[in-house]
């Protein structure tokens, strides 16, 4: 296979539905344990195994567990540089709403001419960063209720946190 070859998409599928299965529960069943379990990548001679990296063994899980329920799977090389709208679809947001977070410098970018390149790592720590935000927030707004809480109390407490989410979020 030439380096040309090898770096474009390329979609997948399979017939052994048997062997995958193998696979997927050779993978699948030592998660719980910890600590974690590690996976290494047997050649043609036996003793020279190489340790998967948790990157490879994440992309392997994720493509059995997707042929295991039948689906294909394509492998599409990017680039580590991307455009506003790639990073944009990979944030899952517009991209004027990514322009104003590059705007706000919530982003680093760089400019290429006229065109904003944004780092992979870049965006991926973001939307990282961005999820833990959210999830505080959804924290912040929620309330224990049990089966012998006032629900006049709790509609106070939650109006409360909102109001608290609310003045932190205009204070920035």
């Amino acid at each position: 296979m030439s380096a040309a070859e090898a770096l474009t998409s390329s979609t997948y599928g399979t017939s052994d539905t048997q062997q995958l299965g193998r696979v997927y529960d050779m993978l699948t069943a030592d998660e719980a344990l910890d600590p974690a379990p590690r996976y290494y990548l047997v050649g043609s001679v036996e003793e020279d195994p190489v340790e998967l990296p948790e990157e490879i063994y994440q992309v392997l899980r994720r493509a059995v567990e997707a042929m295991q329920q039948g689906l294909s799977v394509t492998i599409s090389p990017t680039s580590q540089s991307l455009t506003t709208q790639q990073a944009a679809d990979l944030l899952g947001m517009s991209r004027p709403t990514l322009i104003k977070a590059l705007d706000g410098g919530k982003l680093p970018y760089t400019r290429a001419g006229s065109h904003r390149r944004l780092a992979l790592m870049d965006v991926l720590d973001y939307r990282d960063k961005r999820r833990q935000e959210q999830y505080a927030a959804i924290d912040a707004l929620s309330v224990d209720v049990d089966e012998t809480t006032d629900i006049e109390q709790t509609l106070t407490e939650l109006r409360e946190a909102r109001r608290a989410v609310a003045a932190k979020r205009r204070a920035r």
